[in-house]
Order: structure tokens, then C-alpha cells, then sequence
């Protein structure tokens, strides 16, 4: 058995893409309210009737349903995230929403009665609008002192119901998607590397600060940092391709060094100088950075490639952070490049970089399922594409544990079908369980078992063994 006896498997969604009831409980406006079309799409000025994150899955009241589900999975472990416009609604409140706290006190007291572990995290692309018009998202240091008084009244209250949290998803996403990742406004074409670096800062500080808090309020509770997780193949062996893989992987893994090893790396400090970046800093910032993450935790959806001159090669499609095509892979519908190894080689990476437990916070395969109803009411999704995706990808993570690398646990992202983060569609698809909801907002919002809900329960019974006999 190469899988841990107390291996974390499991599922993940976030708030803004499953909760819906965008303006029930006291809840304020998230950046994602104003997103009708996802990261790529414009900016309204107020929720419109096309945005269907507005309404989601309907998790907001239909969560004991979709937890029992979970558990009939065997879900050892839900990582969620909370909305943080659900806590303070404007965000720079002094006083939370109660009816906001409570409702996640129901989540979690259902999860926990299921055996379930929450796994929280604090931000997920779910910045309060009110911060981002008011101050500029994370490009303003005051939303540190907001965040720190989010943290503490979460960590209080759940202090006995959470023991996993992450601080911020996909971090390094400030770097191409200021908006979504930090609730920025700055036009793209006026969002330097400074403002970047600047905003990155803010949010590190913010994690430092949340990684102290929690070890005083909830000293047997791990706190994980979270990257989008995509390294780099170099397309030949051409010395100058290795480099420009080793400059585009450090473009990733500059978040993650900070919050796990504490400070500034070198490479980066030289890099502000021939550019003239100069960070402004408080007294005591550096020391703050010192408080560590726990885990490390990312998303793995694909590897990239990268090229000293990647004008010469056909450029990947993929998602939010694609490189160059790699022509020795296949591609999802939504065009991502599918490599199982891929994620073996990104475990290693980061074990053999930063000695921490490792935790895949995201994996998965996009796809348009097809419901296919038969007699008296009946339904069923044949989705072996998925099945196959998450079957090799799961063979690999068994590489890597006997490989020597230290992986806590895995969850498979969307677990149930949630609205996309990237595109606001309701069509691409990543659950075990089927949601009957439409483009264009119908449905009944029914809940359907796909064939791979009964593979990824036998998984996790049988902790991983059957792999072997796929």
C-alpha cells in the first residue's frame, strides 16, 4: 500500500463558484458578483442576470445534500473556502455578520458529523467588492489589517470545527489576473510590476500574519500557503531554453518561497534592482514573514513549456497561465494539456525544494458531460474520460509517495459540478455529481450521480489499491 493509512482524500469547491444566494444572510458584494463572464470578461458595475455565479449550485441551501453525498463518496476531507463578504460584508467592518458566521457553523457541524475534515481557505478569489473600489484590493496595505480581523474572528469561532486552513488560492495569480486574485482595479495596461510586487507583499504579510494567528488561537491546526501549481518543460536542450524553464518556474515559485521559507529570495531581490522596483515595507515586516506555512498546497491541471524564443512555437491554448503547445500531449476539450507525469515531476519539485508536506489542492478534468435519462426518472453520465484522467493522474501521486515525497492528501476540484472561475460557464464540468443547470440559468438544480462517483468511492475504500487494477 503506498498510499498513507491516514491519507486526506476528498473534494474541493469554493464559495463564489457553488454557494449562490449572492445577497441572503447579510451577505456583501465579492469581486465575483461583478464577473458575469469569468476572469477574461468585462467588469460590471453592478450583479447581472447572466452571471451565474450569482446563484451558483445552490450549496447556500442545499449543502446537506451535497455534504451527504460527499460522504457517501467517503470523503475524508472537504476543502471549501469561506466568503469572506459573508463575514464582513463590506470588509472593513469592526463588527462581523452573525447570520454569516452561522452558516458556516452548519457546514461544518454537517461535514464533521459525516467524518469529514474542513479544509478552509480564507481567500479564493472572493475579495469584498467594497475593498476593491474603496481601497484597490491588495495594491492598498490597509486590507492587511482587515484580513488580520477576519482571520481572528473565523479562527475563534471555528477553532473547534477547523483544523486545516489555507490563506490565499493560487496566490501567484496576482501576477496575470489582478482583479480576480486581489481584487485590483488598476487597468492591465497601467498594473506595473511594481503595483504587483507590491500587492504580492501585502498578501504575504496578510498569510504571515493569519499562520501567526492561527498557532495562537489554534495551536493544533495546520496552515497551508496555495499556488497555481504549472512548471515548466523546456522545449529542447538548448542551454537557453533550460534557463528561460528556470526563470519561468521561479516566476511561480517566488510565492510559494516567501510564505515557506520565510523571506525574500535572492534571485528576486537582484531582479528589483536592474529593474528598480523598490518595495515599500514597515518596520517588522520581515519579521512577520518569518511565521511559516505548515503544508504546501497547489493546483495541478498541466505542465507548460517554455522556450528562449517561444515565437517560433504554436502557443498552448490551456488555461489562465498557458506556455508553449508540448507536442507530446493530448488536450482536453477546453484545450489543456493533459500530463499525468507531469504532476509526479511538480511533487518531487517542491518536496525536494522545500521539505514540507505537500497537499494536490486541485486536479481535475473539464468536460462537457452528457445527462442521459432513462425510464422512471432515471439518469446516468458516462463520463470514463474523467475515470481515465484522475485514474492516471492518481498513479502518479502513488510514484511520488514512493518516490520519498511527503503528500498529505488529494482533492479532486469541482467534486460536485460547480460554475467555471476562468470562463463563468456552467458547461465544463469537473463533479462526481452531475448539477442540472443550463447556460442560460435553467434547470431543476437536481443532483446526479456520474459513473465516476462509484469509481472515486472505491478509491478512497480501498485507499488507493484498486489503481492497480485499472
Amino acid at each position: 500500500m503506498s498510499f498513507p493509512k491516514k491519507f486526506l482524500w476528498g473534494g474541493a469547491i469554493a464559495a463564489n463558484q457553488c454557494e449562490g444566494a449572492y445577497a441572503e444572510g447579510g451577505k456583501g458584494l465579492s469581486i465575483q458578483d461583478v464577473m458575469p463572464k469569468g476572469v477574461m470578461g468585462p467588469i460590471t458595475e453592478e450583479p447581472t442576470a447572466d452571471n451565474l455565479k450569482l446563484t451558483g449550485i445552490d450549496f447556500y441551501h442545499r449543502y446537506p445534500e451535497d455534504i451527504r453525498l460527499f460522504a457517501e463518496m467517503g470523503f475524508k476531507v472537504l476543502r471549501m473556502s469561506i466568503a469572506w463578504s459573508r463575514i464582513f460584508p463590506q470588509g472593513d467592518e469592526e463588527q462581523p455578520n452573525e447570520e454569516g458566521l452561522a452558516f458556516y457553523d452548519k457546514v461544518f457541524d454537517t461535514c464533521l458529523s459525516y467524518g469529514i475534515e474542513p479544509m478552509v481557505t480564507l481567500s479564493h478569489y472572493e475579495t469584498p467588492l467594497h475593498l476593491a473600489k474603496k481601497y484597490n484590493g491588495w495594491r492598498n496595505r490597509k486590507l492587511i489589517i482587515f484580513f488580520e480581523r477576519y482571520c481572528r474572528t473565523v479562527f475563534q469561532r471555528y477553532r473547534d470545527k477547523v483544523k486545516y486552513w489555507m490563506t490565499f488560492n493560487e496566490i501567484n495569480s496576482v501576477r496575470h489576473f489582478p482583479f480576480m486574485g486581489a481584487g485590483v482595479l488598476t487597468p492591465k495596461e497601467k498594473y506595473t510590476e511594481q503595483d504587483m510586487y507590491q500587492t504580492a507583499h501585502h498578501e504575504f504579510v496578510a498569510s504571515a500574519l493569519g499562520v501567526k494567528l492561527l498557532r495562537e488561537i489554534i495551536p493544533d491546526a495546520k496552515m497551508g500557503c496555495m499556488v497555481l501549481g504549472a512548471l515548466n518543460y523546456p522545449m529542447t536542450p538548448l542551454p537557453m531554453d533550460m534557463i528561460a524553464m528556470m526563470t519561468g518556474d521561479r516566476d511561480c515559485m517566488f510565492f510559494a518561497d516567501v510564505q515557506a521559507r520565510g523571506s525574500y529570495p535572492s534571485y528576486i531581490k537582484k531582479l528589483w534592482e536592474r529593474k528598480n522596483i523598490k518595495l515599500e515595507m514597515e518596520p517588522g515586516d520581515e519579521d512577520i514573514l518569518t511565521n511559516t506555512v505548515d503544508f504546501i498546497s497547489f493546483s495541478y491541471y498541466m505542465s507548460k513549456c517554455t522556450a528562449a524564443d517561444i515565437s517560433q512555437y504554436k502557443k498552448g491554448k490551456g488555461n489562465l497561465t498557458s506556455g508553449v503547445s508540448n507536442p507530446y500531449l493530448q488536450e482536453s476539450e477546453w484545450g489543456w494539456q493533459i500530463d499525468p507525469v507531469g504532476l509526479r515531476y511538480t511533487l518531487n519539485y517542491f518536496y525536494d525544494r522545500y521539505q514540507k508536506p505537500l497537499f494536490i489542492a486541485e486536479n481535475g478534468l473539464g468536460a462537457t458531460d452528457e445527462l442521459i435519462k432513462l425510464e422512471h426518472g432515471v439518469c446516468k453520465i458516462e463520463d470514463d474520460y474523467r475515470i481515465a484522467y484522475l485514474r492516471d493522474h492518481l498513479k502518479e501521486v502513488e510514484k511520488a509517495l514512493q518516490d520519498g515525497v511527503d503528500v498529505m492528501g488529494y482533492v479532486s476540484w469541482g467534486c460536485i459540478d460547480v460554475v467555471s472561475a476562468s470562463t463563468a460557464q456552467m458547461k465544463k464540468r469537473y463533479g462526481f455529481i452531475y448539477v442540472d443547470r443550463n447556460e442560460d440559468g435553467t434547470g431543476t438544480l437536481n443532483r446526479y450521480k456520474k459513473k465516476s462517483f462509484d469509481w472515486y468511492k472505491e478509491v478512497i475504500e480501498t485507499n488507493g489499491s484498486n489503481l492497480a487494477e485499472d
